[in-house]
């Protein structure tokens, strides 16, 4: 059983870490970004170097604000109504990447690169660099990519699927079950929510990189 941390919005993650031609140590920046899912703490952070720090950083950024979101804050409200519970930031989390995913074209800075080269390219470097991972995020990039989860993403059946493999690995979340149906059954709310947030959140995300180089 492969027990993990719940996997959360990892497509947005990975995007928001930049681009290769344009952001600073941005090979770093990923692979902080993405390690930051397992590590807790100022422990944490100082076990690596300060570039790989940045996206630790980053992503500590982008989970605050999130949770912060007002348009977030509206569709954990509505997922906890439908009976999602404590586990209604989850279904948000990834319900987002869905939509991100399936309208990738529209929210990435280079259209020109599809989602499924996009992945590619994510799982080419994060292989790479698996050994500075922890240890159970290495497992995870195993499965990530043997069934590739974000280009999965983009499809209603992926987000489904994505909830329900955790509801069967993570401890009392057998409720993330019902996670994908109830994100789809008010997805054009749920669509506006996230035309509200990803902007935004992209823009504190910019200031964020220009201020840590």
């Amino acid at each position: 059983m492969l027990l993990v941390h719940p996997p959360m919005n990892f497509l947005a993650h990975l995007l928001l870490s930049g681009s290769p031609g344009t952001t600073p140590h941005y090979p770093d920046i990923v692979v902080g970004n993405f390690a930051a899912e397992a590590l807790r703490g100022r422990a944490g952070l100082l076990a690596y170097p300060e570039t790989v720090q940045q996206g630790i950083r980053l992503h500590r950024f982008i989970d605050s604000f999130t949770d912060a979101h007002p348009a977030v804050r509206r569709t954990t409200a509505r997922l906890r109504a439908a009976g999602l519970g404590k586990w209604a930031g989850v279904v948000a989390d990834v319900g987002y990447d869905h939509l991100l995913a399936r309208d990738f074209a529209r929210y990435h800075p280079n259209p020109a690169e599809p989602l499924s080269v996009f992945a590619q390219r994510m799982y080419a470097l994060l292989h790479l660099r698996r050994h500075e991972l922890p240890e159970r995020l290495q497992e995870m990039l195993h499965y990530m990519r043997l069934h590739d989860w974000l280009t999965g993403y983009a499809q209603p059946a992926g987000l489904e699927r994505a909830l329900l493999g955790l509801s069967r690995r993570v401890p009392a979340a057998a409720v993330l079950a019902t996670g994908g149906a109830a994100f789809l059954a008010e997805l054009p709310a749920y669509e506006a929510d996230f035309q509200e947030f990803w902007p935004e959140l992209r823009a504190g995300v910019a200031g964020r990189i220009m201020s840590d180089e």
